[in-house]
């Protein structure tokens, strides 16, 4: 049974995030993942460090971290042997539990993960020629009840904490096997050295487009996001970097400022009408002053466009004039936009069925017919429901010795 009591948020109502940025362990000890050189030096003084010893050991503790990816003391070779013991003793690298790991017929990859509290949630991984993106979840769960989303499905549980966040890109580097060989060298004597990059990586592009909303959970969203991009961290550029927001318009210009990565908004709709039904947020904030937010985005501009979601639902919201009024907004707004057309992704009980080829490519037509950019995304995973609106963690629909029967025929094969 899981410590965490649910939050009971029903309903669009802004959540009222868990106070805390470290999920607690049983074992008393605390995880560094997800915690900035700062904060692990402070723990370091607080745990008996001197000061200067505390700034140099946590220097060296963020690189094993976050370049080299060690999960264990035991492997930070330039850290006295004396020491290893006593970090082990305080201290611990975490990694989500992986409960299931699923492979598509298309190479997509998703994970079925666990937090220490019990709680499970998922991330997803799709290959493509020239790039390869990992799709990260912000929240167990979600409160928006978007009606054609799987996830949305679900019932709000609680925020994911910053190490939760940032712990699914570094198991995603773990799987791909692609930690780089960073030098140490000089560390010791200069506090400020230690920086590298690395080339030919298979992850190449992160968006927050998994399960929650990542506006809903800013704080731990922008402290995870602001490791993955630290020079000294994980390294990723912030233009490799995509947040997706239903539309929680207060938060739009601080994500900007405070985080500064790409924006996608989920739109799906023109009218009032239908993105009040499938979008519900819409209620509490339209479309006009969604799209008024997007157009003082900060950062926005051609060379950065704003990518508008837009789902393909049959008869609902993909006829030529939800084409046309959506090329026309764009322009009343001056937006710097381009549209991802998605074909919907069915899943047990939607309400909802798919635009037809020939609709979905009459729609793309006609936004790109206007200048504007419309590509119709590929659907991945589908088959492993990994697809993009099919997260919902299905682990309580298996026993745990199902679970261990399939784990130990994978490894057989």
């Amino acid at each position: 049974m899981a410590d965490t009591a649910l939050m009971p948020i029903p309903g669009q109502v802004d959540p009222v995030p868990v106070a805390r940025d470290i999920t607690p362990r049983a074992d008393g000890r605390i995880d560094l993942i997800g915690l900035p050189k700062e904060r692990i030096r402070t723990l370091f003084e607080e745990a008996g460090l001197e000061p200067k010893q505390a700034k140099l050991r946590a220097k060296q503790v963020f690189h094993w971290l976050y370049h080299r990816g060690v999960t264990e003391f035991e492997a930070m070779t330039d850290i006295a042997k004396t020491m290893r013991p006593w970090l082990e003793e305080r201290f611990v690298i975490g990694r989500p539990d992986v409960v299931e790991a699923q492979h598509s017929v298309d190479g997509t990859r998703k994970w079925l993960l666990r937090t220490a509290d019990g709680h499970d949630f998922e991330m997803v991984f799709i290959p493509d020629a020239d790039r390869g993106t990992l799709c990260v979840s912000s929240q167990v769960g979600c409160t928006l009840n978007c009606r054609f989303c799987h996830t949305g499905t679900m019932k709000l549980v609680r925020n994911l904490t910053p190490g939760e966040i940032v712990g699914q890109v570094m198991l995603a580097r773990d799987a791909l096997g692609e930690w780089p060989k960073g030098s140490m060298a000089g560390l010791d004597e200069d506090l400020d050295s230690a920086h590298y990059t690395a080339d030919g990586r298979l992850l190449t592009n992160i968006v927050m487009m998994g399960m929650g909303e990542p506006l809903y959970n800013f704080d731990n969203v922008r402290d995870a996001l602001r490791l993955v991009m630290d020079g000294d961290g994980l390294a990723l550029s912030k233009r490799r970097i995509t947040l997706s927001t239903s539309g929680v318009v207060p938060m739009m210009e601080k994500c900007g400022e405070e985080i500064g990565v790409n924006l996608a908004v989920s739109l799906h709709a023109v009218t009032k009408e239908i993105r009040d039904e499938i979008v519900p947020i819409n209620k509490k904030y339209g479309i006009e002053e969604l799209l008024s937010a997007c157009a003082a985005y900060p950062g926005a501009s051609n060379a950065r466009r704003i990518t508008f979601e837009y789902v393909m639902l049959k008869d609902k919201n993909d006829t030529d004039e939800h084409a046309r009024e959506l090329v026309r907004l764009i322009r009343e707004y001056k937006l710097p936009a381009k549209v991802n057309l998605i074909p919907f992704n069915p899943w047990p009980g939607a309400v909802y069925e798919c635009s037809t080829p020939e609709r979905i490519g009459r729609f793309s037509d006609i936004v790109f017919e206007a200048g504007i950019s419309a590509p119709v995304r590929t659907p991945r995973g589908r088959d492993i429901d990994a697809a993009c609106g099919q997260l919902k963690t299905a682990a309580e629909k298996k026993s745990r010795a199902e679970r261990d029967r399939e784990a130990a025929a994978a490894a057989a094969e």
